[in-house]
């Protein structure tokens, strides 16, 4: 039982360490911006150097890129043009500063504020911003969305 907890405690330590290294140096490819327009949409595909698919669902379009090294950006956006939810797949951490831009002092300063927990994804929930991330070396997945920007009749389930 005690090498259990302390193997979640590494695990959630591990991927707290990784979001904060994320959120201070910035250094992974650049992807479209939460909360802006989605005209980067183009520029994530060159980066990456993917495959991009784009399906246009009800209320909301949605933009997936697929990399070579297995990499899944899904960037959700709305009738507006703007960006309201990002998930990915990654044998990485992603850079969450691009990602998030503008929100990702939001989920930097939940993190240097949390009380220490076991195990699991790393989940910040405000007003402005929800953001969920985990996973472990070679596998990392994660979801954000801005509440505001949901478009009407649209459930933040759809960012996955």
């Amino acid at each position: 039982m005690e090498n259990l907890e302390e193997r979640h405690r590494w695990e959630y330590m591990k991927t707290t360490f990784g979001v904060l290294v994320m959120l201070v140096l910035g250094t992974a490819p650049a992807w479209a911006v939460l909360g802006e327009y989605e005209s980067s949409v183009g520029l994530d595909q060159q980066v990456l150097r993917g495959e991009i698919r784009e399906e246009v669902r009800q209320g909301y379009k949605l933009h997936q890129i697929t990399s070579p090294n297995g990499t899944i950006v899904r960037e959700y956006v709305s009738p507006e043009g703007k960006v309201f939810g990002i998930s990915w797949q990654a044998p990485f951490m992603p850079n969450l500063q691009q990602l998030l831009g503008s929100y990702s002092t939001e989920v930097q300063q939940a993190v240097q504020s949390r009380a220490r927990r076991r195990g699991g994804p790393l989940v910040v929930r405000t007003d402005k911003l929800v953001f969920v991330s985990g996973g472990h070396m070679r596998f990392f997945r994660g979801r954000a969305y801005v509440p505001s920007l949901l478009p009407n009749n649209i459930s933040a389930e759809v960012v996955r």
